[in-house]
C-alpha cells in the first residue's frame, strides 16, 4: 500500500492542499478583525472575501447547522469514493481524480475547521459576476476537466 508511486500521489495532494491554505490563510489575515476584504487586482479581477456554507460556488447554502452538517458528510463519502476511484486509475485519469483530492481536501478542513469555506477569487466583466470561488475550486474544476478530457479522447472506444 505505501510504495513511492503512493508517496508521490499524496505528495502531490499535499501540496495542492497547502497551496489553496496559503492562499486562504493569507486572505484572512488581510481581513483583520474586520472579516472583511476586498481588493481590485484588475479590471476583470478582484479579491473580495466570503464565507461559502454551501458546496462549490455557494450552491446550496443552508441556514441550518443540520443541513449543513449532512452536506459535510455527503462531501467526506464522496471524497472517499473519489480516493478509491484514485487508486483504481492511471495516466491522466489519476492525475485528475489527484487534483480534485487535493482541492476537496482544503475544502472539507476549512467546512470543519472554519464552518464554512472562504471563497475570495471574484472575476468579472463589465456588471457580470462569475461565482466567487478559491485555489481548492480551481483544483477540483481543473481535476474534473481532466476526467472529461481523457473520458472523450483518451477511453478505448473498441471496449464498448
Amino acid at each position: 500500500m505505501i510504495d513511492k508511486k503512493n508517496i508521490l500521489n499524496f505528495f502531490f495532494i499535499f501540496v495542492i492542499f497547502l497551496i489553496d491554505r496559503i492562499s486562504k490563510i493569507l486572505i484572512i489575515a488581510s481581513a483583520g478583525i474586520s472579516g472583511e476584504f476586498y481588493f481590485n487586482v484588475s479590471s476583470f479581477l478582484s479579491l473580495n472575501l466570503i464565507w461559502n456554507e454551501g458546496i462549490a460556488f455557494g450552491l446550496f447554502s443552508f441556514e441550518q447547522d443540520a443541513y449543513y452538517n449532512i452536506l459535510t458528510l455527503i462531501i467526506i463519502i464522496i471524497t472517499i469514493v473519489v480516493i478509491w476511484l484514485m487508486y483504481t486509475s492511471k495516466g491522466l485519469e489519476k492525475i485528475g481524480y489527484l487534483m480534485i483530492l487535493g482541492g476537496s481536501s482544503g475544502n472539507i478542513f476549512d467546512r470543519i475547521y472554519y464552518s464554512s469555506v472562504p471563497d475570495f477569487i471574484d472575476i468579472n466583466f463589465k456588471n457580470f459576476h462569475w461565482f466567487i470561488f478559491n485555489v481548492a475550486d480551481i483544483f477540483i474544476s481543473l481535476g474534473v476537466i481532466l476526467l472529461i478530457y481523457s473520458e472523450i479522447f483518451l477511453k478505448d472506444k473498441n471496449k464498448i
